[in-house]
């Protein structure tokens, strides 16, 4: 491809990508295919010679895109969102073209500078301290490892990375059940074993981690000479939105000496609004705290904010330093793969530089504060029809429901049924939970475009199809 082929078909693909946000109402929110269907598009073999762009984009518009599920789509209530705010992808489509690989400071000087200053924003932000420093994971799984991988070390007096853990007491890491399965694969990965992860009950409304309880578990383990080495505490919780009383729970990781990391993955975003900082107070006691942009905030995948306490203890639980690696002359720089799991680095900090900028703190708080209001809207509405049941209350924008009506025997299968002829119908999607064993209906707003009427059309849906079937 020579640099005028070049310019012809990045434009194109900015215009199509312009036309699809254009367009996306007008497709179903989930993919409509067969398990399989795309794959039988695809020929069995590579070709040897090349084919002309025109034939791939076409071929691309035609089998590709009606396999994708729309995650940008106003109608998307499903998961937690995945955003990418116009602004954010702009950003994408430089970095794109840029094409670096930001692994030290040297290998781009902005890049490092700029994710600093940036970091520091959303650190300002949130509300955070100064002290915590930031830095730009790939997701919240990423920065969870990275926490484990750190308590357990400092657990271990810095011995598990040389020594292995092998003749080491077997290390204690506690949460709730509440928490995402990245915690779990977090300790598989870590070598701590699922065993070693202990599940501490949770109490009240918000499903909050018993703090008596989790005092008394760390005891225990002390005392049958187990090595406890750390928290972890989530605020929204994937399922429901489950939330820890973060200052309780500090406050026994204080009474132990053990490192706290608190998952704010999905509602760490809207704390750039300061009446829902109360969710997370305590927050500033956390050895490190990790959310995502590219969740609520607008930032598209991959962008994950990880603020550390002490960026040391996990500089000197990640870091190798070959020669081929050091930064001569320079002395204070920060290379930011010492503070990550992977050598290589995107340049993630400057789609954060553009929605920032473009939409201001003020625009992104006026959107989440939107979608908290349309979602507890939405729920009372539901309540208040008699054959359906709010079974989790609005956390932020999240709840749960579920289709009761008079007389029906099995409410999981009638609930399982229900979902899938929304999904299937196309014009919102929506995804399950169980809640104390019951199968659930979950709804999140927070799609970046969404409005009060999409909201609302998603009532007509849901008690359209309910009374179908």
């Amino acid at each position: 491809m020579d640099k005028d082929a070049f310019r012809h078909w990045s434009r194109r693909a900015a215009d199509w990508g312009a036309d699809y946000r254009e367009t996306l109402r007008d497709k179903p929110v989930r993919a409509q295919t067969a398990p399989g269907a795309i794959a039988a598009k695809i020929p069995e073999t590579p070709p040897e010679a090349a084919e002309p762009m025109e034939a791939i984009f076409a071929d691309f518009e035609r089998d590709i895109v009606p396999g994708m599920t729309h995650w940008q789509h106003p109608g998307f209530f499903a998961y937690f969102p995945a955003n990418a705010a116009p602004a954010s992808v702009v950003a994408e489509y430089l970095v794109s073209a840029m094409a670096a690989n930001c692994l030290l400071w040297q290998a781009s000087p902005a890049a490092t500078e700029l994710e600093t200053k940036v970091l520091d924003w959303l650190r300002q932000s949130l509300g955070l301290p100064e002290g915590f420093a930031g830095v730009i994971q790939d997701s919240a799984s990423t920065a969870t490892l990275a926490a484990v991988l750190t308590m357990r070390e400092r657990a271990l007096g810095w011995a598990g990375n040389q020594q292995g853990l092998a003749g080491q007491k077997p290390v204690r890491v506690y949460s709730s059940k509440e928490v995402h399965t990245s915690i779990d694969r977090a300790i598989w990965i870590a070598g701590i074993g699922q065993d070693n992860l202990v599940r501490i009950p949770t109490v009240g409304p918000s499903r909050a981690m018993d703090a008596t309880a989790l005092d008394a578990a760390i005891e225990a383990d002390k005392a049958a000479g187990l090595l406890p080495a750390g928290i972890i505490a989530c605020v929204g919780g994937t399922s429901v939105g489950a939330s820890d009383d973060i200052a309780a729970v500090a406050a026994v990781a204080r009474k132990h000496d053990l490192y706290l990391h608190v998952d704010a993955a999905w509602a760490g975003s809207a704390m750039i609004c300061p009446e829902y900082r109360p969710i997370w107070a305590g927050v500033e006691e956390a050895d490190s705290i990790v959310f995502n942009p590219h969740k609520w905030l607008g930032a598209q995948f991959d962008c994950s904010a990880h603020f550390l306490k002490d960026p040391d203890s996990l500089v000197r639980t990640l870091a190798i330093q070959p020669e081929y690696l050091k930064t001569h002359g320079a002395d204070g720089i920060i290379n930011y793969s010492e503070w990550s799991v992977p050598l290589g680095r995107r340049f993630r900090a400057l789609k954060l530089w553009f929605l920032i900028r473009a939409y201001g703190l003020e625009g992104l708080r006026q959107r989440i504060r939107n979608h908290v209001l349309w979602a507890q809207e939405l729920a009372s509405r539901l309540d208040a029809e008699p054959d359906f049941e709010i079974v989790t209350p609005p956390y932020l924008s999240l709840f749960s429901f579920r289709y009761t009506p008079q007389g029906a025997t099995d409410l999981d299968a009638l609930n399982e049924r229900l979902i899938q002829t929304i999904n299937d119908d196309g014009r919102i999607y929506l995804t399950q939970t169980r809640v104390d064993g019951a199968y659930v209906i979950r709804f999140q707003a927070g799609q970046f475009d969404t409005r009060a009427e999409d909201i609302a059309a998603a009532f007509d849906v849901i008690t359209e199809l309910a009374r179908s079937l």
